[in-house]
Order: structure tokens, then C-alpha cells, then sequence
């Protein structure tokens, strides 16, 4: 079957758009546990981007599986396959011009650097929302910490699943001690250089 797939040339290049866009793409990849505030952080980093004319799309956990992955449970194969079929979604984004914005547990290593290996290393931004387990579990945003206490969800991570944390992210946020605010900035203020035309 590959060899009769033929990848078709385009007049249109991914410079080009960057270059109508006036900026570059890239993918910044949110990990975290859930409840870190990833979803949170990433939506105030986008309005701020939007606000400068930047051209940007979210994706999201919980979206994701409502639809292209509505088909991938959490058991590690499916959460593997989850995270190839989202970093090949972003490959297409960057490539039509986009500063992607992606929200996943992602908990396993191999993923994160196969992700990097899809989009490229130079397009792949990772961000550490680094929050201990007792304070999401405090948190609980989606009831997700209680139901795994009581035995309703397998394949939680941090409780019955293990998070494999990043060990030299791009960048790295610690939601106990900074706000959100702060935490939304500072990640613009460290990918602004890498959006200008002049580093592509």
C-alpha cells in the first residue's frame, strides 16, 4: 500500500504562509498531570498571542477524545497512539502557519520526544506545568482524583498510572507559586523570540 502513496507538491509552502502570517509556527506542548492547570494557562497564552496578531489554534484533552481519538481508551498502547495521532494533527497546523497550543497529560517520555521527531525539534516547544499530585488531587477539577480513589477509573495518572516528568523542558512552571498570569507571560515572553521571522 506505501508505495502507491505519492506525496503531492503544492505551489504554496509552509514560508509562504509563515510569511503571509508574518510570523513563525511552531507546536507548544502542555504537560502535566491533570489538574495542573495546562488547559487553564494555555487559553490566557493564546488570548495573549491572539491580542498580537498571532495565528493560533488550542487543542485540548477532552476535546480530542470527543472526536478524532473517540476510538483510544487510556490503557498505555491507546495513550501512546493518542499522542502520535495529535502530534501529526499539529505537523499539519505548523505547516499551514500556526502557533499550535496542545494540553495533554502526556505522561509517557518516548511520546514526548516522538512528538518532537514529528514536528521537529525547532517547531516543538515543551511546557512543564509542574504541580505536585496532592495539590491537582485538592484541586480535582473534573472529579477525575475521587473517582480514581474509589476504584472508577483505571489508568489514572499519578495515582494508579505513572507520570514520567520532563527533564529539560522548554520551559517550566510551578502553579503553587506562580500565578497564572505570570506563568501565561513568561511563556510569550520566551517563545516571542521564536516566533520572529529573523530565526526562522
Amino acid at each position: 500500500m506505501k508505495e502507491n502513496i505519492i506525496t503531492h507538491t503544492y505551489h504554496i509552502s509552509h514560508q509562504d504562509r509563515r510569511k503571509a502570517n508574518n510570523h513563525n509556527s511552531l507546536l507548544l506542548w502542555f504537560t502535566g498531570l491533570s489538574g495542573s492547570g495546562k488547559s487553564t494557562i494555555a487559553n490566557v497564552v493564546e488570548q495573549k498571542l491572539f491580542q498580537q496578531g498571532i495565528k493560533t489554534y488550542t487543542l485540548d484533552g477532552d476535546n480530542i477524545r470527543k472526536g478524532i481519538n473517540k476510538d483510544l481508551t487510556f490503557a498505555p498502547e491507546d495513550r501512546t497512539e493518542n499522542i502520535r495521532r495529535i502530534a501529526e494533527v499539529s505537523n499539519l497546523m505548523i505547516d499551514a502557519g500556526l502557533v499550535v497550543l496542545a494540553a495533554f497529560v502526556s505522561p509517557y517520555k518516548k511520546d514526548r520526544q516522538n512528538i518532537r521527531s514529528i514536528v521537529k525539534d525547532a517547531n516543538f516547544v515543551e511546557v512543564y506545568i509542574n504541580t505536585s499530585v496532592e495539590e491537582c488531587e485538592r484541586r480535582d477539577v473534573k472529579g477525575l482524583y475521587k473517582k480514581a480513589r474509589a476504584g472508577e477509573i483505571k489508568n489514572m495518572t499519578g495515582i494508579s498510572a505513572p507520570y514520567e516528568a520532563p527533564e529539560n523542558p522548554g520551559i517550566e512552571i510551578k502553579t503553587e507559586n506562580e500565578t497564572v498570569e505570570a506563568a501565561a507571560q513568561r511563556i510569550v515572553d520566551y517563545i516571542t523570540p521564536k516566533l520572529s521571522m529573523n530565526n526562522e
